[in-house]
Parts: structure tokens; C-alpha cells; sequence
């Protein structure tokens, strides 16, 4: 009975664990489930993972669950023994542990799905504002697009009933040009000097025939100009018979009046000159340049008036040789392009800077005649292109430029200041008006109203006047030169061409200021022409000895220099002038007589001698036209300083002179009846060329210390060759050194060509 009494009461004890355990299983799996579902948990391990996070909670409980009903069970073995129950192990606070576990997370899960739902809310919130950014940028485009097309509608070029628009097919941009135009054209002041004035058959007349945007209206044809402009280059220069296509460039230009007058006059005489070279030479199959002749001295810009000053006495040397120039460039056949400002060069090197683009495609320009004022402005023209155009640069210099003085480093560290130099051109890239400088080379002039035969007859057979022309337009030349003219009126009576800037002597005929064409009629009519020493190498005594009339040629003592002269203080030369006109003093006599102003004696002498002599006129080919024409021609077909392999003249016109200790090229070669030709120097700048020409050189350095290299030091038979082709010269000269020299032939009264040169 005791064992049956312990039996119901185990069983219970069993069956109310069991129900409770159920329970409190029931509701932590149904909790985990939910909790599960809620927030979605998944992990990187895939469906087992999620079984697993499931299920392991549940697991927890079973173990618990477990070891209770074998705790349990273990109780009910014992109780078979009758004995006392041992005491049942106290599971409340393990389950009391646990429930409040499973509350914890249920609150977690709670948590966790008061989180997922505000951010559903969220994003909810955030698709409804890009919702309404989308609405709002559909409205704004759709506003952007009315608005264009109102301005398009506000932009339609409207035909003028006189100017229909023509077919644009082939003009794609012509449109959008037009309504540029319709809004810009004021922008800037260019457009309004081509014409455009505001209506629509200005603009499309601009963009037409001034540009090429649009298609030429109706009935209009393409000025001949333009035409003639749009084949950039000829294949060949062609001899001209007229000088009529060169006149248009000159006219309404104030820089060119007297240029324009002097070539008017000497037209017939530059095209018998061309026609008589062409018969001598074969001058086909020569390359037709782009040529831009830009007087920089003659500039608005340059401030120098020496084109207004031309017709009251002022200096016309430098206008001589240009109008000279430019008769002989279109002569030859080439293509000018004339420039008297800085908007006229900017043109012409495709340098604009306006809003206006150039009226056609710019012609390459193969060579650029200028002078030093005009190289400046060539290079602000040109900034960052000037590298390109230095070589093709010819600088008309009247008295020349040595290579010390134009090298800019060498002047500044011996300083040999100068305004005009320092512009490191190759020394041979300046033309000089007479031959005095080889360094340089020589271009010339023409010396006007030269005489043909029958002239020359009828000129011999007019017996001259008794009378002297004096040499000075300024009266201030004539000042310290009364006894002088005393002299002189004793022998012949005086006449001057002078203004009336001060007093002359009253023995004087003064014809004032007057054409060239009366100078001329006074010098055949005169035995004389007398210079006063000043001015210095101008035309006027060539234009004497080619009337028949001898030059009077002042001795200066001592000689002018820059050492000593205001007038050559600042130009870029040492050179010595020993008398007035230094090549008229190699004329000599019976055409040129040197006399020292000061000395009474001498200028008898020289008068008796003239008086009793009757001279033929008399001019070197060189300064005749057809001496320029052949000159130019060959400077402009052979001499070459953008090429590096081109070598003019023939290295077979090279003969090597050793000169003196002390003694320059310059003088060495003319000694042996040569020219120093300083485009042979880079030949001899050659230890072995050096010894092909009876130079034994022990050693050689190379320096750019002198500018008398290469030379010969005799006493350590050492050679010295130049480091700087900038430094060759040829009028230098060293003490100490042997210079060697390159030196070459050339063709009587034309210096400027050797014999194989032509």
C-alpha cells in the first residue's frame, strides 16, 4: 500500500513537469518564429543557416527539458526501494532564468520590428520626394523648351523683299552665322568697315564675300581681287612690261606719295631694264615669292614724318632705296604686299587682332624687306611666331651693322650700345645702301634720269654753264663754309637748292627746294658738284658723275666714326668714313676729287684740274636698273638663311688669304683685289679645311672669345676657330693673330656677285 502511495504521487510530479515544460516550449518556439519572420534573418551559409538560427533556441530548451526527465526518472527508480523520496531537485529558478530570458528577446524582436517599420516609412517618404523632383524637372524642361522656342522664333532671319536668301544647302553654317551677326555685329568696328551696316544683305555680303560661310548672293560677283588673292601661290615669276599693277598698292597713302611719284617717273626706264636683262639671262622657270616690303621708318607709329617731310628738304636716301626696291621686286615678277602701319603688317602676316578675320586666306610670305624700326614692330606682330619669319627677314640699313654690335650678349658685355642693335640676325641679313660693309650685304639703289646714248650725244654737244651746284638742301650744312664757297665762286659762279633755314652766302643763285626732275637740268647744266662733308653717303653725287658733272669730295680729318660723331654716336657701326662719300672716293679721279676744305691750295688745285678736263657721264652698272634688277634677282633666287645645306655663293668662288697681324679681312682681301665673303667663314672654321689651305695647326680650340676667329696664333701654332657663327667678321682685326680669310672674285661694278654667281 506504502508503494502504490508513492506511485501516483511520482506520476504526477511527472505529468505536471511535462505540461509545464510544454508550455513554456510552446511559446518561446512560437516567439522565436515570429521574431524570425519579422526581421528576416538569413545568413551566408544559405537554408540551413536559417534552419539553424530557427531552431536553436528550441534546442536550449529541450536540453533542459532532457535533463529534468532524467532527473525525474531517476526519482522514480529509486522509489522502488520503499524508501523515503529523496528531495526533488528545485528547477523554479532555472525556469524562472529562462522565461526571462525568452522575454528579453522578445522585447528585442519588438525593437527590432519598431525599426523595419520606420524605415518602410522612410522609404516610402523618400520614393514620394523623387517623385516630386521628377515632376518638377518635367515642368522645368518643358518651360526651357517653350522659352527656346520663343528666342528661336525671336532669331528667325526675316527675308528682305530686296535680298532674298539663297539656297543654303552647301552652306550648313551659314545660318547660325547669320543670326551671330544679328546680334554681335557692333561688337566690334571692323565689321562695320567691310560694310556691314545692320541689314540682312550686309551680313550675308560679309559672310560671303569677305568670309566664306555663306553662299554669294544673286547677281554679285567676287571682286577680281579676291579672285586673284585666292591662288595663293604662282609656280613662276614672270618679267613685267608696265609698273601699272604696282600703283593701286601706292595710291592714298601719304607713306608712299613720294615713292609712288619717283617710280611714276622712271617707269619706262625700269621696264627697258627688264627687258634688257631677260634678253641676257634666262630669267624663266624662277620661283614667284610672297614678298611683304614693310617701311618701318615710314610708319604712322614710327613718329619720324620722313615721308611728310620729303617735299620741305628733309632726308630721302631711305625713300630712294625703297622706291627702288619695290620696282625692282615687281619688275622681277613677284607678288608685293605693302605695308605703312602696324594694322597694315597685322594684316598681311595673318597677326589681326580684331574680331574680323582676314579677308582671305593669307599668302605664305617668303621674304620680308624692312628696316630696323620695322624688325621691332615685326616682332610684337609676331610674339611666339617670330622664330618662324626671323630668316626670311632682309633689313635695310643705310650705314650697315657689325657683328659685334648686332650680337646682343657680346654688345652688352663690351658695351657697344646702340639702339639699333642687338638683334642677333645673321650680319648678312642687312642691306646696306653702298658696299662699304661685307659683313652686310649690299642692295643698293638706282640713280634717276639715267641717259641714253642719244641723250649722252646731245649732252656732250650743249656746251655747260661756269657754275657749281652746291650739295646741301639745309642751309645749316652750308654754316663754317664761307671760305670755302669763296674758293669755289672765284673759279664758277654757285648755285644751291636750299631752303631758308639760315643765311647763305649772297654770291649764291638759290633755286630753293625743287623737284628731282630740276635737279637733274642743274647738274647737266653745272661742271661741279660740291659737297659741304655733310650728309654722308647719300645718291645725290652718283646722280652728279651720271649728269656729267664731277664731284668735289671733302677729306674728313679726322676721320668720323662713332668714336668721335654725334651723327654715328649711336648707329651700330665703327666704321671710318675718311671723306664725305667713301665710294665716290674710290671712283677717283677724273670723276671724284678729294680736297681738304681748309686748305685754299688744294681746292685751286682741284678746280684748275676740272676746268681744263671735259668728262662723259659716268655710272657704275651697279646702280643702274638693270644692275639692280640683276642684283636683286639673284639675292632673292640664292641667298637662303632658313637652310642649313643651302651654301651661296659657290664654295668654288672661295680664295683663302692669310692677312697680317693687325690687319682685318676686310682690308686683306682687298689688297689682293678680292672681297671678304663671310658666308665662306663656316668653311674655314675647320682644323682639316684649314690644312687644305696651307694652315698647319699643332692644335686648335674653339671659342668665342674674339671676333677675329678663325685665326692663327704663329707663335704656339695654334688655330682658333669661332663658337659663335654670329661673331664671323670680316673688318675686324687682332694684334697678336693671323687672320684667315675667306675672300672671293666679283664682277667689275657689281661687287655684290661674284663671277660664277650669275
Amino acid at each position: 500500500m506504502r508503494t502504490m502511495k508513492h506511485v501516483p504521487r511520482m506520476a504526477t510530479y511527472v505529468l505536471l513537469g511535462i505540461v509545464l515544460i510544454w508550455c513554456l516550449l510552446l511559446q518561446y518556439v512560437i516567439l522565436t518564429k515570429v521574431d524570425l519572420k519579422g526581421i528576416g534573418v538569413t545568413t551566408d551559409k544559405g537554408p540551413n543557416g536559417k534552419v539553424w538560427a530557427e531552431t536553436q533556441r528550441a534546442e536550449d530548451v529541450m536540453k533542459i527539458f532532457l535533463h529534468f526527465m532524467d532527473n525525474l526518472l531517476n526519482t522514480i527508480e529509486l522509489s522502488d526501494n520503499l524508501s523515503p523520496a529523496p528531495p526533488v531537485k528545485d528547477y523554479k529558478a532555472e525556469l524562472l532564468a529562462l522565461q526571462i530570458k525568452m522575454e528579453a528577446e522578445k522585447g528585442e524582436a519588438k525593437l527590432k520590428d519598431d525599426m523595419i517599420k520606420e524605415l518602410r516609412s522612410d522609404k516610402l517618404h523618400l520614393l514620394q520626394q523623387v517623385a516630386h523632383l521628377e515632376e518638377l524637372l518635367k515642368l522645368h524642361m518643358e518651360r526651357e523648351e517653350k522659352k527656346s522656342q520663343s528666342v528661336n522664333s525671336d532669331d528667325q532671319i526675316i527675308e528682305d523683299k530686296n535680298c532674298p536668301l539663297p539656297p543654303m544647302d552647301s552652306y550648313p553654317e551659314c545660318l547660325g552665322k547669320l543670326k551671330w551677326m544679328k546680334e554681335m555685329w557692333r561688337s566690334d568696328p571692323c565689321y562695320g568697315s567691310h560694310g556691314v551696316n545692320g541689314s540682312l544683305c550686309s551680313f550675308l555680303i560679309y559672310l560671303s564675300e569677305i568670309e566664306s560661310w555663306c553662299p554669294v548672293l544673286s547677281g554679285r560677283v567676287v571682286p577680281s581681287a579676291v579672285v586673284k588673292n585666292s591662288k595663293l601661290d604662282y609656280d613662276f615669276a614672270v618679267v613685267q612690261n608696265s609698273l601699272e599693277g604696282l600703283y593701286p598698292s601706292l595710291e592714298n597713302r601719304i607713306q608712299f606719295k613720294w615713292i609712288s611719284q619717283r617710280i611714276r617717273s622712271m617707269e619706262g626706264i625700269w621696264v627697258e631694264a627688264g627687258r634688257s636683262l631677260s634678253a641676257k639671262y634666262n630669267l624663266t622657270q624662277r620661283k614667284a615669292m610672297q614678298i611683304l616690303v614693310h617701311p618701318g621708318a615710314l610708319t604712322t607709329e614710327s613718329s619720324l614724318k620722313i615721308a611728310e617731310n620729303a617735299f620741305s628738304g628733309g632726308p630721302l636716301g631711305e625713300l630712294v632705296q625703297w622706291s627702288d626696291l619695290i620696282s625692282t621686286l615687281h619688275i622681277l615678277g613677284h607678288h608685293l604686299h605693302l605695308s605703312a602701319s602696324i594694322p597694315d603688317l597685322k594684316s598681311v602676316l595673318g597677326a589681326d587682332t580684331g574680331g574680323c578675320p582676314p579677308r582671305h586666306p593669307k599668302p605664305e610670305i617668303n621674304l620680308i624687306y624692312t628696316d630696323i624700326i620695322g624688325v621691332r614692330q615685326i616682332q610684337k606682330a609676331l610674339q611666339t611666331s617670330w622664330p618662324k619669319y626671323k630668316c626670311r627677314i632682309r633689313v635695310l640699313d643705310s650705314f650697315g651693322t657689325e657683328p659685334d654690335f648686332n650680337h646682343a650678349d657680346w654688345a652688352k658685355k663690351y658695351n657697344l650700345k646702340s639702339p639699333f642693335g642687338g638683334l642677333n640676325m645673321i650680319p648678312m641679313q642687312f642691306y646696306t645702301m653702298f658696299p662699304h660693309t661685307p659683313d652686310n650685304t649690299f642692295v643698293g639703289f638706282v640713280v634717276q634720269h639715267q641717259l641714253t646714248s642719244e641723250e649722252i650725244k646731245r649732252l656732250n654737244s650743249t656746251r655747260r654753264q661756269n657754275q657749281a651746284l652746291v650739295y646741301g638742301k639745309s642751309a645749316k650744312f652750308w654754316e663754317g663754309k664761307g671760305a670755302y664757297l669763296d674758293v669755289i665762286h672765284k673759279y664758277l659762279d654757285v648755285h644751291g637748292t636750299v631752303d631758308n633755314s639760315a643765311p647763305i652766302p649772297s654770291y649764291v643763285k638759290n633755286h630753293g627746294i625743287v623737284k628731282g626732275t630740276e635737279v637733274q637740268t642743274l647738274l647737266r647744266q653745272s661742271k661741279v658738284f660740291v659737297g659741304l662733308s655733310f650728309p654722308y653717303e647719300g645718291p645725290a653725287p652718283l646722280e652728279a658723275l651720271a649728269n656729267g658733272c664731277v664731284f668735289l669730295n671733302p677729306r674728313l680729318q679726322p676721320p668720323q666714326s662713332s668714336l668721335n660723331s654725334q651723327f654715328f654716336k649711336e648707329k651700330p657701326t665703327t666704321r671710318q668714313l675718311t671723306s664725305q662719300h667713301p665710294y665716290a672716293e674710290a671712283i677717283g679721279e677724273p670723276y671724284v676729287w678729294m680736297v681738304d676744305m681748309n686748305n685754299k691750295t688744294d681746292i685751286k688745285r682741284a678746280l684748275t684740274a676740272i676746268l681744263n678736263k671735259t668728262i662723259e657721264p659716268y655710272l657704275p652698272y651697279e646702280f643702274t636698273c638693270e644692275g639692280m634688277l640683276q642684283r636683286v634677282n639673284t639675292l632673292v633666287e640664292k641667298q637662303d638663311f632658313c637652310s642649313s645645306t643651302k651654301s651661296w655663293p659657290p664654295l668654288s668662288a672661295l680664295q683663302v688669304v692669310k692677312a697680317e697681324a693687325g690687319v682685318s679681312c676686310k682690308q686683306a682681301c682687298q689688297r689682293a683685289g678680292l672681297i671678304c665673303e663671310p658666308a665662306f667663314f663656316p668653311d674655314l672654321n675647320n682644323a682639316d679645311n684649314l690644312a687644305k689651305y696651307g694652315v698647319e695647326c699643332q692644335t686648335s680650340d674653339i671659342s668665342n672669345s674674339h671676333v677675329v676667329l678663325p685665326a692663327y696664333n704663329s707663335s704656339s701654332q695654334q688655330c682658333l676657330l669661332q663658337s659663335d657663327h654670329l661673331l664671323f667678321s670680316c673688318v675686324r682685326s687682332h694684334e697678336s693673330l693671323v687672320r684667315i680669310c675667306p675672300c672671293r672674285d666679283y664682277i667689275k661694278d657689281q661687287i655684290a656677285l661674284c663671277k660664277a654667281c650669275v
